[in-house]
């Protein structure tokens, strides 16, 4: 057994193919626990390293950035084999995440963060295009919804581990945890995933039964050299007008993955703990809202009618979170409820819609999916790069509330009978603030000492320090406050919007919208394959 040569020379047996696309689904979801951890802890990185919010927001920039050239790179998995671009990725990623917490500064943290979306960039292709390989058509949506659970399961292992431990551990800690169930992960793949042979991948199969026909074309299929003319067949708007489209659906997920725990802090007052037990609910209900979507869509054997009724479900969903969003007396179960919706609604989007866009992909050459992958992979993280870019210029009240809302907290509430001082007297304390400390003139000092006593007097000069925290930052983190919930519901609402603008690609991509016509086309497919065979027989 080759750890690089690992080309099946035949399609497997259920067995096998099962313990394929267990283990793509497996490295998956380690990866994006790998890459999620990060936003999980994201207040306690930022002083760590003493990153303002904007800094923060630059790690995703950069690094969506850096991952979108890196799913282009990954194209070539059409021609170099994708099974060793998926294993000692995992590997480079667990060793990245495992060094981030010994990190001397923020700049080197940007680097390996950068590091770590470029893996991200590439097994983003890799995988899907696994899963494409072992999963015929009449499959294909189950097996996709299993490969979105990846990122959506990632971030519920990320939001269960953290609310689980977080108490009792550091973020340092956490990033250790995910690092070594990566390398676990690793080693499972490295014994135990494998690949179609090139003659056998680069064809369409509709469904199992068409097994013996591909095997019998791949004995007398000379693969291509390389993949020329593989891009030009995938810039078509066909697959990037869909690849568009399903990236600004993304827009919410993509938010919420990054900066939920910053919105219920900033708005909303969660803990980081708190914040992640509620993101619960939203991963969980995606997940399942994913695999039974693949389920139901596989047994339809359509695609279009569940992406239509999980967008139009989502913008519903996301239209009711955008208004709740100035509501800050909102209890904590209205949110979970919404997010179960809201959950199963993105689940019943995206599973059927993978499932087509590598349909579609097929339609255009079946030779080619890793490339037409690689562009939507690099769609989708510019699209994500330029909106992690925009949510600061956006969403302005972040910034002083991350960055100085906790120490503002903490002056006032040490400082609170102090203040009571100052806000009785404003206009004596204001005198004196004109003047250095003690050296106020004698008069001024003595009407100090005869307004406010000298044990208030006392108690405001040991405050001193927490009132200079609130007379500078005080007002700028109040006014955030009052502006946030605004502006947060805004940004919601620019999710909506992509979501809206989704729904009219659905119309371009390929399959049937009606169950009935879709059967019969499986039905024509299987003959025209029972006929080829019965050709192929005599000379067999």
């Amino acid at each position: 057994m080759s750890l690089w040569h690992r080309d099946l020379p035949a399609y497997p047996r259920p067995a096998h193919r099962y313990t394929y696309l267990g283990i793509v689904v497996v490295t998956t979801v380690v990866l994006y626990y790998l890459l999620y951890i990060q936003y999980a802890v994201a207040t306690s990185i930022m002083a760590h390293y003493d990153m303002t919010f904007g800094y923060f927001i630059l790690l995703s920039v950069v690094g969506n950035a850096v991952g979108a050239f890196a799913s282009l790179v990954a194209g070539l998995a059409d021609r170099w084999g994708r099974a060793n671009m998926v294993v000692y990725g995992v590997l480079l990623a667990a060793v990245l995440v495992l060094f981030l917490p010994s990190a001397p500064d923020r700049t080197t943290y940007l680097v390996l963060f950068a590091a770590l979306y470029f893996i991200e960039g590439i097994v983003l292709v890799a995988t899907p295009a696994l899963i494409r390989d072992f999963s015929p058509q009449l499959g294909r949506a189950t097996a996709m919804g299993s490969w979105t659970m990846g990122p959506i399961v990632g971030s519920l292992v990320v939001t269960t581990v953290t609310s689980a431990t977080l108490d009792t551990s550091t973020w340092q800690d956490e990033l250790r945890y995910a690092g070594v169930a990566a390398l676990v992960v690793f080693v499972i793949a490295l014994f135990g995933l494998r690949e179609l042979s090139p003659a056998l991948r680069d064809q369409v199969m509709v469904s199992l039964r068409d097994r013996a026909l591909v095997e019998a074309r791949a004995r007398g299929l000379t693969p291509e050299p390389g993949a020329s003319g593989h891009w030009r067949r995938m810039l078509r708007p066909a697959i990037l007008g869909p690849a568009f489209a399903i990236s600004v659906y993304l827009l919410f997920y993509y938010a919420a993955v990054g900066n939920l725990v910053i919105y219920y802090s900033a708005v909303h007052g969660y803990s980081e703990q708190r914040a992640n037990a509620l993101a619960n609910w939203y991963w969980g209900a995606s997940a399942l809202g994913l695999i039974a979507a693949g389920v139901l869509s596989d047994r339809l054997r359509v695609r279009k009618p569940l992406m239509v009724a999980g967008g139009v479900g989502s913008v519903a969903g996301t239209a009711v979170f955008a208004a709740l969003a100035t509501r800050t007396d909102t209890g904590y179960y209205t949110f979970a409820w919404l997010f179960v919706a809201m959950g199963l609604f993105s689940g019943l989007t995206y599973a059927p819609w993978m499932a087509a866009f590598t349909e579609t992909v097929e339609r255009h050459d079946p030779a080619a999916t890793a490339t037409g992958l690689a562009v939507w992979g690099w769609i989708l993280r510019v699209v994500v790069a330029v909106s992690a870019a925009f949510l600061p210029v956006a969403v302005t009240s972040v910034t002083p509330i991350v960055e100085h809302g906790h120490e503002v907290q903490a002056a006032q509430a040490e400082a609170g009978p102090a203040l009571a001082v100052v806000d009785a007297h404003p206009a004596l304390f204001a005198e004196l603030a004109r003047h250095p400390a003690g050296q106020a003139p004698p008069e001024l000092q003595a009407r100090a000492v005869k307004e406010v006593g000298p044990a208030g007097l006392a108690l405001v000069a040991k405050a001193q320090p927490q009132l200079e925290v609130l007379q500078e930052h005080g007002a700028d983190v109040q006014k955030a406050s009052e502006e946030g919930p605004g502006q947060w519901r805004d940004w919601w609402l620019v999710c909506m919007g992509g979501q809206i603008l989704f729904l009219p690609f659905v119309f371009v991509m390929g399959g049937r919208w009606s169950p009935r016509r879709a059967r019969e086309d499986a039905e024509a497919h299987q003959r025209a394959v029972d006929l080829e065979m019965s050709r192929l027989a005599p000379s067999a």
